[in-house]
């Protein structure tokens, strides 16, 4: 089984290398080679089934080195992340849209059809929502890089219409928590409250205490997108575009399990000074349903308080012993 990774040096990107080396399956056969893909490849563990190709994704002549020995399977998780695409548009044409494009058409050459996992986005839908929706919701991207989304799961449909590549595309929400450093993501304040609390340091939140958003962890992230990748052809159906289950859950929800893990004096270390840009964009998200990718074995977190353990992993404390402590939360997931 051999299986390539672009974006491999990114937030989800690691974290996806570093189970496929622990498993060391994918489909039910064993991993031979991992082909990781991204301008900077760094402090990986030296295996010898990691082929390291450095450079950018929009590079065809790179593409065809990464591809030239053949690949069974693609996670495609690079993209320039949507403030960053909107501000720097050629930067977020060229990469999140052609050189998808791109690796699409190279991956038609590839014999078998390879799989191709892509990772697409909540952005899709935009920012003026209903009050409920469902994973049938129609797609209105108010930002590039959404619009580049939509485009590119309609060639991914079109080519696995086509028998030429086994297209699959999971549309993620907010992932926690990343690294606090700067990254072109305008949700980023999201991951920023999570790592503030748990290392107990003032924070000025962007957006109110109510204002309500999509999350899910990487751990839960990576857990879905090898998911996608395992799906059978007689299990997928119709439909190769997947909304993800998710965490329906305001800021104020999140402080409350941030609380129950890390204690009550850490709350007056949040202070909030709300971007009416922003929250209309980010604090505004309704609940949403999703059964077909429920029914596929698709799933989100479980709770606010799994959300905060699987995001900040062994930066969380055990669970207080002392009387019944809970998470102070009640499970607001998206069905």
């Amino acid at each position: 089984m051999r299986v390539m990774i672009t974006g491999a040096n990114g937030f989800i990107g690691r974290a996806l290398v570093k189970r496929l080396l622990e498993t060391n399956e994918l489909r039910g056969r064993p991993i031979s080679a991992l082909i990781l893909l991204d301008k900077e490849l760094v402090g990986f563990a030296e295996d010898k089934r990691l082929r390291r190709h450095c450079g950018s994704v929009t590079d065809a002549a790179l593409l065809r080195r990464a591809l030239a020995d053949g690949i069974d399977v693609v996670f495609h998780l690079v993209s320039i992340p949507g403030g960053a695409a909107e501000e720097h548009y050629a930067l977020g044409y060229q990469v999140n849209l052609l050189a998808s494009l791109e690796l699409l058409d190279q991956l038609r050459e590839q014999p078998g059809a390879p799989v191709l996992v892509y990772a697409s986005s909540v952005a899709v839908y935009g920012g003026d929502l209903p009050t409920r929706i469902d994973e049938r919701a129609a797609t209105r991207p108010q930002l590039s890089y959404g619009a580049h989304k939509v485009m590119v799961e309609m060639a991914l449909n079109d080519l696995a219409r086509r028998g030429e590549v086994d297209g699959r595309a999971v549309r993620l929400p907010g992932i926690v928590a990343r690294p606090r450093e700067p990254n072109g993501l305008r949700s980023a304040f999201m991951s920023d409250l999570l790592h503030a609390f748990a290392e107990g340091q003032p924070y000025r939140c962007p957006v109110s205490p109510q204002a309500q958003a999509w999350w899910m962890s990487v751990r839960c992230c990576v857990d879905n997108l090898l998911r996608a990748a395992e799906l059978q052809a007689d299990e997928i159906g119709d439909s190769r575009i997947w909304q993800l289950p998710l965490l329906h859950l305001s800021i104020a929800q999140v402080i409350d399990a941030l609380t129950a893990a890390y204690g009550q004096e850490r709350r007056a270390l949040i202070s909030f000074a709300p971007d009416a840009g922003l929250e209309a964009l980010f604090g505004n998200f309704p609940a949403m349903k999703t059964p077909q990718a429920r029914a596929l074995g698709f799933r989100h977190d479980g709770s606010a308080g799994a959300l905060i353990r699987n995001s900040l992993n062994s930066a969380t404390p055990a669970r207080r012993t002392r009387g019944r402590a809970t998470t102070g939360v009640t499970e607001h997931a998206i069905d």
